[in-house]
């Protein structure tokens, strides 16, 4: 992992070889500040985005953060939300829900030694997960998995074969809070924003130091290749809110059109941001986000927009994302 130090502003930069030591390293971030938030606060609030960024939160779900991090402490929100059913496939809520936090059956290939020649099922529990070197494990609860070995493998043969297991993070539900599904985008974002204001209220979640914005312990954003994060788009009339916690739109330029997302204010209260970037296709918008020398084209993306006033702004990126910053393409 390369770690750069960027300029005005724009935050720590951390560039990875590959997702899976993006994965390890943002894992072991969220982990660190969940500690320091539960005991300096006894709570963590944390704000989620959707799509891949999910599933690079998945290494949460393994050792050693199952017996280190104290999930009865956290509490989960959205930083945007698609205004969908909850079970509908375009739902933010949902993503993570399959993913995070629901036991859910997953498959995977793997490869292990037979212990037999005929058609069997070899039943594994924990406490034979260290035999299993070569399987990454995002799993936090295996209540069972189960491979199914053909006839005729011998001994000495190895395979592929899936491997099915049950995982989840065991977030108190109560303590996950998604919009309301059943009401229009504005009035799920009039919602949304009460129940927050109420959370402050209690210091579930904390207050900013500079303005009455609540201050999330983390906000945890992903970035498009137009340099959107959250639901907030490039020059898009939602930018310029200044007064409303949770705003929403109709109009969308990536379906679907109704959205709920933070405002900028908001996001940048937050004590902790992370922006994770991966891939080829965003390296330009990631350079006109974090680069300190852009021209005007980088200061109309959203991304770029993002500066905690007192918090603290870390970009996790892939090293194909990264390829266009000055410091790493020399």
């Amino acid at each position: 992992m390369a770690l750069l130090e960027s300029k005005k502003d724009r935050g720590e930069v951390r560039i990875h070889e590959s997702l899976d030591e993006l994965s390890t390293d943002l894992a072991d971030y969220i982990a660190e500040l969940s500690e320091a938030s539960v005991k300096e606060r006894g709570v963590f609030a944390i704000a989620l985005s959707g799509g891949s960024l999910i599933s690079l939160m998945r290494n949460l779900c393994g050792a050693p953060y199952n017996k280190t991090v104290d999930w009865s402490k956290w509490y989960i929100f959205w930083a945007d939300e698609r205004v969908v059913a909850k079970n509908h496939v375009d739902s933010n809520y949902k993503f993570a829900k399959d993913h995070l936090l629901s036991k859910k059956q997953e498959e995977a290939e793997h490869s292990l030694p037979t212990l037999y020649n005929k058609s069997c099922f070899i039943c594994i529990t924990n406490k034979h997960l260290d035999r299993i070197n070569d399987f990454q494990r995002p799993i936090l609860k295996v209540q069972r998995m189960i491979f199914m070995v053909e006839n005729g493998v011998s001994d000495s043969q190895r395979f592929n074969k899936k491997l099915v297991y049950m995982i989840r993070l065991p977030i108190v539900p109560s303590h996950v809070h998604s919009i309301n599904d059943s009401l229009t985008a504005e009035e799920a974002a009039n919602e949304y924003e009460f129940v927050i204001r109420q959370l402050v209220r209690t210091r579930v979640v904390n207050v900013s130091d500079v303005s009455d914005c609540p201050k999330f312990d983390l906000i945890l954003l992903g970035m498009g290749p137009d340099g959107h994060v959250a639901s907030l788009f490039p020059n898009h009339a939602v930018l310029e809110e200044k007064n409303e916690w949770v705003t929403f739109i109709t109009t969308s330029p990536k379906p679907p059109p109704e959205r709920i997302t933070f405002t900028l204010p908001v996001i940048n209260c937050a004590a902790n941001v992370v922006v994770v970037v991966t891939g080829v296709g965003k390296a330009e918008a990631a350079r006109l986000a974090i680069d300190d020398d852009v021209g005007p084209e980088g200061h109309v993306l959203p991304a770029r927009m993002i500066q905690p006033a007192v918090g603290k702004l870390v970009w996790f990126l892939d090293n194909q994302a990264g390829s266009k910053l000055k410091r790493f393409s020399k």
